[in-house]
């Protein structure tokens, strides 16, 4: 015999899975601006990579993480993949997707 899942549960739930979806685009979005972004510094002749940028941001996600309740340490390392990944991403531009690597 199945239990019958509490609505509030199946609530809650539904609002992760709309977050997820979220997280998913806008991650999308974040990945098309840094291909953007590596276009325009090729065009200049600037580096790809950034590391005073890098460590600005990643200490601005730190202040954030503070606001908001978050681990640093798993929001600096979350977000140092991502940058890892766009940063492959802007060096093989021709690669089909990011979850390849």
């Amino acid at each position: 015999m199945s239990e019958q899942v509490p609505a509030e549960l199946l609530e809650a739930r539904n609002k992760i899975d709309q977050i997820d979806h979220q997280l998913v685009e806008l991650l999308a979005a974040r990945f098309q601006l840094t291909l953007k972004v590596g276009l325009l510094k090729a065009d200049q002749g600037l580096a790809a990579f950034d590391e005073s940028r890098e460590a600005q941001k990643l200490d601005e996600l730190r202040e954030l993480c503070q606001e908001q309740d978050l681990d640093p340490e798993l929001i600096t390392e979350l977000f140092k993949r991502i940058m890892e990944l766009s940063l492959i991403h802007i060096s093989e531009p021709t690669r089909p997707r990011l979850s390849s690597y």
